[in-house]
């Protein structure tokens, strides 16, 4: 596995408008990262335990989700190292129990990234229903851009 292999994890609910946002942006990360084999995109929905084997296997992790910080909808959030951890345990959403219970299996089997980010965006609306709302739509562009930013970050520095 090479040092600047960095595996991007979007997980969400596509069913609950704003909590889908880490699924709603890979598309975008995807044709920013179509010519670069060092990154690894997976589209996480909710599968909870099963990404314990991408988790395990990164070196450098950057999860993307809906993250609920209490912001104005929209509001880019970023997280690194042990914030990720002590985060999940206030409030997240629906699914992120069994995320919370990846990293922790992860780090008691001490196969835990050396590098790991995780970036979102604060939900708007969480009720059921397709698509985002207008203002976490909006604020795609953003998302997408402020991951690039934290995959240049990572791959110029050791």
């Amino acid at each position: 596995m090479s040092e600047n292999k960095i595996t991007i994890l979007g997980i969400g609910n596509t069913l609950f408008s704003d909590e889908g946002v880490g699924i709603y942006v890979l598309p975008l990360l995807e044709e920013a990262f179509k010519n670069n084999e060092n990154i690894e995109i997976i589209e996480g929905l909710t599968d909870g335990i099963k990404l314990l084997g991408p988790v395990e296997d990164a070196e450098n992790l950057i999860i993307i989700d809906a993250i609920n910080a209490g912001k104005p909808g929209g509001t880019i959030i970023k997280l690194e190292g042990d914030e990720i951890p002590a985060y999940f345990g206030i409030k997240m959403s629906i699914h992120q129990l069994g995320f919370q219970e990846v990293l922790m299996a992860a780090k008691m089997r001490e196969r835990y990234p050396k590098r790991i980010a995780m970036l979102g965006m604060q939900p708007t609306s969480l009720q059921l229903g397709i698509g985002l709302t207008e203002t976490n739509q909006a604020n795609l562009d953003e998302l997408a851009s402020a991951v690039i930013k934290q995959v240049q970050n990572w791959s110029h520095s050791r």
